[in-house]
């Protein structure tokens, strides 16, 4: 039988935020938007500082939702399940190829605490496929720490230094909003990064007028799109930690009818992790006794099977 950890085992209710911030209204002013937004990370701001058990898969779903963005930006055609394959089913120490190595960016942007050195910058390039120098590198990181402690309000940080990445390399626009999200984890002193602006970068917020092009970072009303895309972000993320906080309840009363030796790694890895390959191997758990272990789990309804696949399949909350 498996004990939970008390402190694991506490229920958290995730705020949501608040419907007025959302409430359709056509184009919103500059100063509208930046309220809205101010709203919305207020709400979002509770559940960056908290640690609930589910917090890993959580960050990991957001992390998968910002690189499917990135696909497209990019060029890719590799959807949520494309690159969750990419991901799980590469052996270890291989390469997962681009669009696998672009999914690892945005996991370690989830991971790491906001802080930017030349040495982890010049990595995060090489996982986007660009290569730049240490110099250049080296001032990016100044103008990061210049914006970041400039008392600017967070949404304008974040779109500022998008807009300065674009600037200086107008090739490298997913690099700079994987950045808006390090700086805007910066500005509001959160532990860890939440990626949210790629996945709203190809919303309505960054379209001037439906159907029109989108906007792109330094462009004019770039700052007020910003804006609007956090309001978005930040009520897709509660509503995320929503379903996912229920799905872990489930989870974690399944638990004590748990009998598998290694059952306490699994529940782990699935409240950490955005997906588990079903063929799961561990010290304590073999490849038979792990099928054994997610089929007992889905008879419980404690996870869903992601790939839809018979073989090669993943689990997740």
């Amino acid at each position: 039988m498996i004990r939970l950890d008390p402190a694991t085992a506490n229920p958290f209710a995730p705020p949501t935020a608040p419907s007025w911030a959302l409430a359709a209204g056509g184009e919103p002013s500059d100063a509208c938007a930046a309220f809205q937004a101010g709203a919305a990370l207020a709400s979002l701001d509770t559940l960056a500082r908290a640690q609930p058990a589910w917090t890993g898969a959580w960050r990991q779903r957001l992390a998968l939702k910002c690189a499917v963005a990135s696909m497209r930006l990019t060029g890719r055609a590799e959807d949520e399940a494309a690159l969750r394959d990419a991901w799980q089913l590469c052996p270890a120490g291989a390469d997962p190829g681009p669009a696998g190595t672009i999914f690892g960016a945005w996991r370690q942007l989830a991971l790491q605490p906001p802080a930017v050195s030349v040495d982890r910058l010049e990595k995060i390039v090489d996982q986007l496929g660009l290569h730049w120098d240490g110099g250049t590198l080296a001032d990016l990181c100044t103008q990061i720490e210049d914006v970041a402690g400039s008392q600017r309000p967070a949404p304008f940080a974040a779109a500022a230094v998008a807009a300065r990445v674009v600037a200086m390399r107008p090739d490298a626009e997913l690099f700079g909003w994987w950045l808006s999200d390090l700086v805007l984890a910066q500005t509001l002193r959160w532990p860890r990064p939440l990626p949210l602006l790629m996945a709203q970068a190809f919303g309505p917020a960054f379209r001037a007028e439906a159907g029109g092009k989108r906007i792109r970072p330094g462009q004019k009303g770039f700052e007020r799109a910003v804006c609007v895309a956090l309001v978005q972000g930040a009520a897709e993320a509660c509503r995320l930690a929503g379903e996912l906080s229920r799905r872990a309840e489930k989870l974690m009363a399944a638990a004590p009818k748990l009998r598998a030796k290694g059952a306490g790694d699994v529940i782990f890895l699935l409240l950490n992790e955005d997906a588990v390959p079903g063929s799961l191997v561990t010290k304590n758990l073999s490849r038979f006794a792990a099928r054994r272990l997610f089929e007992r789990l889905q008879q419980l309804e404690a996870v869903r099977e992601l790939s839809g696949r018979a073989s090669f399949r993943l689990f997740g909350l």
